[in-house]
């Protein structure tokens, strides 16, 4: 008795989660690519000098081509790739540093925008000065620790040769 009791519940449990299921199937509406209208630049910060990929919606419109303008990099078209459109650009490395507009102008009318960081951090010419080096010559770590390795090896050498000395007397 009690396992046809389990059995039941079981059955009912995932009778009510088929219900749910279509329930939820049939009143949501698929999401599709393109129901927007949209434009995103990644990374929206990015140093003077470096790539940056556009990726766009024109509303359904997306198997057309589209452009996108900015003070930042120019103009660059958009092509269709998998419901999106999508590019690429490469910022000039002397950009000034600030905030500029990317625009989307969709052949059906349609616009977006969003904004794009540019940075213009001084790199380093050569590598930070940190001192030490120890195997950089002078009398760092690395030297006392070759001075100290051939110590322990005169050590080891000195006792091992007296001990067979001392074993033959």
């Amino acid at each position: 008795m009690r396992g046809l009791l389990s059995h039941r519940a079981l059955w009912a449990v995932l009778g009510l989660l088929g219900l749910v299921a279509a329930f939820v199937l049939t009143t949501a509406a698929p999401a599709r690519a393109g129901e927007n209208v949209f434009v995103e630049v990644t990374p929206n910060s990015v140093q003077a000098g470096s790539r940056v990929s556009i990726r766009a919606s024109c509303d359904g419109n997306n198997d057309r081509q589209a452009q996108v303008t900015s003070d930042a990099f120019g103009r660059v078209m958009l092509r269709p790739d998998n419901g999106f459109l999508t590019g690429a650009v490469t910022i000039p490395g002397n950009k000034a540093p600030g905030d500029y507009p990317v625009n989307l102008d969709c052949s059906n009318g349609k616009t977006a925008s969003t904004m794009l960081t540019v940075l213009n951090m001084a790199q380093p010419s050569k590598g930070p000065a940190t001192g030490g080096g120890g195997t950089a010559g002078g009398r760092g770590a690395g030297s006392l620790l070759l001075v100290g390795g051939l110590v322990v090896v005169a050590v080891v050498a000195g006792v091992g040769a007296r001990r067979k000395s001392g074993s033959r007397v």
